[in-house]
């Protein structure tokens, strides 16, 4: 019986358990030039025994980056940062892709450099609520459409952000279509009001994660590259009507990519049948973030006995937990994690959760 701790060959990268850690946004990439520090080389390098890290969400662009103090992918700068980190988790045996976040019309001009600038989406819908920024919450505004002479140059952000984490040294990269960022709103018919080849019909709706998949994949490998949905996902103002049709036809189009993985966040235990719909069209290495009641410890292992998945993520249980692996398998016990220092702060709730010999 295949377990958790077993290892696994992910499409020629070879990890050393079947537990990842998940992508989480930290906000701790101060400056003007966004890049990550010293301890977010402490930070990864403490949960190297991870089959595998995926990163925190990476802006490939100025008008990708979504949240205030998020890393870029897209200088020579941030390039040389993130070398860091690859280094650190590298030297401890780990793994690590980079997932590229474009946050779409999630995002605010105070963000930028040049507040002129607007956030870019399928199309000129405004998301409901606001964003916490350094100068207090704003209101989501109206992002510019695309026109469709565009398109080819956001695609073309992923790729070179890509590009860039192979020169960092990361192992690959996960392409963050889920949490209702760019690529989740060309998916969704709430946000993607198109009339163009990029809109309407579930086959043009899932054409823009289709071809930055490809693109990336033509550019660095297949192997190289992850894809993250969240079918149903509600967050940052969603709605999707019909996840059951969009993503088995969105993973039926990148089955022939070869692509390295398919990291699928589960957000209710009611769209499980979806999960074993994707689980059945994708015959690459299948990582589930599992939907749980409580919070995801050693009894959602079972996902990987029972073939549910290939990988399971952990998001918030590894933020506090840097030795999850072990604790995993000791089945406990587990520090708590301090919501209060989730995103941005210094050190304190980032890299000072005790390992379990320590705790």
């Amino acid at each position: 019986m295949t377990t958790a701790f077993d290892p696994i060959d992910l499409a020629g990268t070879q990890l050393v358990n079947r537990i990842a850690m998940a992508p989480m946004t930290r906000s701790r990439a101060y400056g003007d030039g966004l890049t990550v520090t010293d301890s977010t080389v402490e930070y990864y390098g403490q949960r190297a025994s991870a089959g595998l890290i995926v990163t925190e969400g990476i802006q490939p662009s100025v008008v990708g980056q979504g949240y205030p103090d998020t890393p870029g992918l897209h200088t020579a700068e941030q390039v040389a940062a993130w070398r860091k980190v690859t280094d650190a988790v590298h030297a401890k045996g780990g793994k690590i892709f980079a997932q590229i976040m474009h946050a779409g019309r999630i995002g605010h001009p105070v963000l930028w450099p040049d507040q002129e600038l607007l956030s870019v989406a399928p199309s000129a819908v405004a998301a409901a609520g606001q964003l916490f920024t350094h100068e207090g919450p704003k209101d989501f505004i109206a992002p510019r459409e695309l026109t469709a002479a565009e398109i080819p140059g956001i695609v073309d952000d992923f790729v070179e952000a890509a590009r860039n984490a192979v020169e960092a040294g990361f192992d690959g990269v996960e392409l963050h279509g889920a949490n209702g960022y760019l690529i989740h709103q060309f998916l969704a018919p709430n946000t993607n009001r198109r009339t163009d080849e990029w809109g309407g019909s579930v086959e043009n709706r899932i054409r823009f994660a289709v071809e930055v998949t490809k693109a990336v994949a033509a550019a660095i490998g297949p192997e190289r590259t992850g894809l993250r949905v969240s079918p149903g996902n509600q967050y940052n103002d969603i709605a999707e009507t019909d996840p059951e049709a969009t993503y088995p036809a969105l993973v039926k189009e990148l089955e022939p990519l070869g692509i390295g993985y398919l990291h699928v966040v589960e957000m209710t235990s009611g769209h499980r049948d979806v999960t074993l719909a994707l689980r059945k069209h994708f015959s690459g290495t299948f990582i589930l973030n599992p939907a749980t009641e409580g919070p995801t410890d050693h009894g959602a292992l079972g996902l990987i006995e029972d073939g549910t998945a290939d990988i399971l993520a952990f998001g918030s249980l590894f933020l506090a937990n840097p030795d999850l692996p072990a604790r995993l398998k000791a089945e406990g016990p587990y520090n708590t994690p301090d919501t209060a220092t989730f995103f941005g702060g210094d050190d304190k709730g980032y890299t000072d959760y005790p390992a379990l010999s320590a705790s």
